[in-house]
């Protein structure tokens, strides 16, 4: 290489080092300027505090998906996302805060009334608005009226809704009850075109979770079971709905027909159809709704009612910091949302590791008598699923009893982390079951030479090369087959061996209650997989019982945030409150226009995340609703 080529690559070298450093010297100011701001809005506006007027509406304006747990999300990313206008993802609401929201507005006398304002609630589980109902019936048992108000009620709003004293829809609005539904996506002829090769290892009849990769449709075993249990909760709605609304279950509109009918009556007006079958009592225009509220709460400088919105109450009624008392006796709450998987996972997964140590934690923890485990997860892992076990009879083996306090859904690897507590407690429409294990690989060997790409070469033994993903372009012949089913048959036999170990039930017992198929709590009780039904509440409660506890606190182990992630989501959440931060909330409408692409995304991160180091999964994918 001559001297001046060698000086032209350094000076080339050189000015990429210069833009890389200035790049970063950007991004890292852009990112102090955000914390700086940050830390302005908190303490300018430190002084701003929640007054709620003497007499005044509590504002139920939830905004996102009722959780039992938030996902962990990172702080500085969320910060500076937001800062420059970035939409927050699938925002979410805890269950437990509005309910403390509510209790307390309970017992608050400047609270004279509450209104639901649920344009923005995104998804809940049947479970979850049941709770939330359950405090709203504590609010309207002081005494104290409560309104609902809104253009649009979806089901899940809808659901809601009916617990009010009285249902108000704008006078373009529209109530749409659509009934449950299972609709996964089918990917064999996408699979096919792509020349993929899918490799799938199960037991159990109805163990459906791999068909999407099988086939282009739903099987007629996983159409039967799907339907049962569908029907369970759609039936559940209409009674609990029509009970709350003083009219029939046969109320509800189920077909083309029934409702073209009904809106033929109306001539085509959506609100009057709504108030022709009750589903709502009045059609007001929000200055109408505004006046009937400032009759009742009086008005306020903005010349609308007195109120004080969820959020800036939550304010008052939920610290910043639980405090602990030491001296108190505790039963821990330790909650297990979303997919089950190897490894340390932050709050909106399962780990297996790091739920294990969240269940050490209070094994450890002398002041913790007690432990319920509250699971919102369709499986995952069963590799993982077994690490958590294995934490759970150390406790028992503690003398600490475990209660299993099943949310929306605790089916496959839910369920397997359930079976070794000391008793299971499921709400009627939790879903669950679903034992059975699966084993899912693809192969690209016919992709490969199509792109002029090939895979070649030698091992010491047949095995060389397996868990290094050679499988993946070389594929998978006979003997590894029967090999991977072995495994997958094994693992079916385990997990059996385990629930009827638990359940005081033979293998054979199991088996049939088995197979992969779900179950609604409702039948799982009949069928012997739970003990009780009942609320998170009631298994705190059973909990404290066998633990002998009289009086004690309710602490909730979870993984704790640095100190510097603590202090940025504060910071954060201080900024957002003062308008400095948009709030990008989407609407319930505005979800249905993403559902396609959500599904696909959905699926393919789902594939991301099984990690099992065997393969080995244990997963229910009809248990999600649409």
């Amino acid at each position: 290489m001559t001297e001046k080529k060698s000086g032209l690559i350094r000076r080339l070298f050189s000015a990429i080092g210069r833009v890389y450093r200035g790049f970063r010297s950007v991004i890292l100011n852009l990112l102090f300027i955000c914390i700086v701001v940050l830390i302005a809005v908190s303490v300018f506006s430190g002084d701003d505090k929640v007054e709620v007027p003497p007499t005044a509406a509590l504002i139920l304006n939830l905004t996102g998906d009722l959780v039992e747990e938030k996902r962990w999300t990172d702080p500085v990313a969320t910060a500076i996302n937001e800062s420059l206008g970035g939409q927050e993802e699938a925002p979410e609401v805890l269950v437990s805060d509005v309910v403390k929201v509510i209790n307390k507005a309970s017992t608050d006398n400047r609270i004279q009334t509450m209104v639901l304002d649920l344009s923005m609630l995104g998804g809940g589980s049947l479970d979850k608005m049941q709770r939330i109902g359950d405090a709203i019936t504590t609010f309207k048992a002081a005494g104290k009226k409560v309104f609902a108000y809104g253009g649009f009620y979806g089901q899940t709003q809808y659901y809601l809704a009916s617990y009010a004293d009285e249902i108000n829809l704008s006078p373009m609005g529209a109530v749409l009850l659509e009934g449950y539904g299972s609709y996964p996506m089918y990917y064999k002829n996408a699979l096919e075109k792509l020349k993929i090769n899918t490799h799938v290892f199960r037991v159990g009849t109805y163990k459906s979770a791999v068909e999407p990769f099988l086939r282009n449709d739903m099987s007629a075993e996983a159409k039967e079971a799907n339907i049962a249990w569908l029907a369970e909760l759609w039936t559940d709605y209409k009674v609990q709905v029509a009970k709350r609304r003083g009219f029939e279950v046969d109320n509800f509109d189920e077909t083309y027909d029934a409702l073209l009918q009904k809106l033929q009556a109306a001539e085509g007006d959506l609100s009057q159809y709504a108030v022709d079958a009750r589903l709502v009592d009045a059609i007001k225009t929000r200055e109408a709704f505004r006046r009937d509220l400032i009759a009742i709460v009086g008005e306020n400088d903005e010349h609308t009612y007195n109120h004080v919105t969820f959020a800036d109450y939550a304010k008052l009624v939920i610290p910043a910091q639980q405090f602990d008392n030491p001296l108190t006796d505790k039963v821990g709450v330790i909650v297990a949302r979303g997919v089950i998987v190897d490894g340390h996972a932050k709050a909106g997964a399962v780990g297996g590791d790091s739920t294990a140590a969240l269940l050490r934690k209070a094994r450890n923890d002398d002041k913790i008598k007690a432990v319920v485990l509250r699971i919102d997860s369709p499986g995952g892992s069963a590799y993982a699923s077994e690490v958590i076990g294995q934490e759970i009879r150390l406790l028992r083996e503690a003398g600490k009893p475990v209660i299993a306090s099943m949310g929306a859904v605790a089916a496959s690897g839910g369920y397997w982390i359930a079976a070794p507590t000391n008793e299971i407690w499921a709400a009627p429409t939790t879903i669950t079951g679903s034992i059975g294990i699966f084993g899912l690989i693809h192969t690209a060997e016919n992709a490969l030479p199509s792109l002029g790409l090939n895979v070649d070469g030698v091992g010491t033994t047949e095995l060389a090369g397996i868990s290094g993903g050679l499988p993946l372009f070389q594929g998978l012949d006979n003997k590894a087959k029967d090999l991977f089913q072995l495994l997958i048959e094994r693992g079916y036999t385990e997990f059996l061996t385990m629930v009827g170990e638990n359940r005081n039930m033979s293998n054979a017992e199991v088996d049939k209650v088995a197979q992969g198929r779900v179950w609604t709590g409702t039948k799982a009780l009949e069928l012997g997989l739970v003990d009780k039904l009942g609320t998170l509440d009631d298994a705190v409660k059973a909990a404290a019982e066998k633990a002998g506890l009289n009086n004690y606190d309710i602490k909730v182990v979870q993984q704790d945030l640095s100190p510097s992630e603590q202090m940025i989501k504060e910071l954060l959440g201080e900024a957002k409150a003062q308008g400095w931060l948009p709030n990008n909330a989407v609407s319930a409408e505005q979800k249905l226009l993403g559902k396609l692409t959500q599904q696909l995304r959905q699926d393919f991160v789902l594939l991301n995340q099984f990690n099992d180091p065997n393969g080995v999964y244990s997963y229910c994918v009809s248990c999600s609703i649409n």
